[in-house]
């Protein structure tokens, strides 16, 4: 199967009810709204990573809606959207289409978190003076270059899966054929999820063009330009890392949040990649104690 389609793969997509289809010129957005009505209530954005889509937020979106309106989009290239943005799913593109579609939807977040990938966007974004938010967070994220030889491989690698059209099938065909999914899911990821979590992310990497979507991010990202703007990012940030975390190391959590002047980690143990979707009430607990706490906190230089 080529194209996620709403009336297949979406048939009992979690948060169902939520979901819109919002149009922003050459993208069509499926996103979920949360919550109190916009207006009533703070605004939390979510930003799921690569391969993923708003299945990721599935436990923690409700939860955050009690005291939230919660926007979460799926990006350009992932899930339900359609369209790609102009400058294609590179990182400040990814950004100014994310802040398309708040100025559309009337929303402003107090709150931004992204997922892996999805924090880059998020810091993206207040870097670029497209939202101005109280304060961020990172899930474990992707934030640092590749270390050593991988930074030098790992592009190259992203852009011949990219320009190679019969990759995405591959990839596709393998999601559709006989395995353990979850054991795939849990050496990938380090994280233990539940079936339906699983289901979802088969059910995803089974068409190609949500795969195509996920290498296409992959082969467009900067992240030694990223990098070298996070000392601008005076904004409040939180990084929560799961220490059991088989995609993401420590030590580039921590090396991205010394760039920051007012930036800590919180490591959760024995979660992985995905310890949002673990234990989404721990998470949601975190978030609106750093929500609050932020909310009152005075704003630092940003470091020359």
């Amino acid at each position: 199967m080529s194209r996620v389609t709403w009336s297949d793969e979406g048939r009992d997509w979690p948060n169902r009810a939520a979901s819109r289809f919002v149009d922003t010129g050459r993208i069509r957005w499926h996103v979920q709204v949360l919550g109190a009505e916009l207006g009533t209530a703070p605004v939390v954005l979510l930003l799921h990573g690569t391969g993923a889509a708003t299945h990721s937020w599935r436990a923690l979106a409700p939860l955050l809606a009690a005291d939230f309106t919660v926007i979460a989009p799926d990006l350009p290239g992932h899930g339900f959207t359609t369209g790609r943005p102009t400058g294609g799913l590179a990182m400040p593109a990814m950004a100014r289409s994310v802040g398309d579609l708040l100025r559309v939807l009337g929303a402003a977040p107090d709150l931004v978190v992204g997922h892996s990938a999805g924090a880059a966007i998020a810091f993206r974004m207040v870097l670029d003076g497209i939202v101005a938010p109280n304060a961020v967070v990172g899930l474990n994220p992707a934030l640092m270059p590749f270390p050593g030889l991988a930074a030098k491989l790992f592009p190259t690698f992203a852009r011949m899966l990219f320009v190679n059209p019969f990759v995405p099938h591959l990839v596709a065909g393998l999601a559709r054929g006989p395995g353990d999914a979850a054991a795939y899911l849990q050496r990938a990821t380090g994280s233990r999820i539940d079936p339906v979590g699983v289901t979802l992310y088969r059910r995803l990497f089974a068409t190609s063009d949500h795969v195509e979507g996920a290498l296409t991010m992959m082969a467009a990202w900067d992240l030694d330009t990223f990098a070298r703007d996070l000392p601008r990012m005076t904004v409040p940030a939180l990084l929560l890392h799961g220490g059991a975390d088989a995609a993401i190391p420590l030590a580039s959590v921590e090396q991205a949040a010394k760039r920051m002047p007012a930036c800590h980690v919180q490591v959760l143990p024995d979660l992985g990649h995905l310890a949002h979707e673990e234990r989404p009430a721990d998470v949601a607990a975190i978030l609106r104690a750093f929500a609050a706490e932020s909310a009152s906190t005075p704003v630092p230089q940003a470091v020359s």
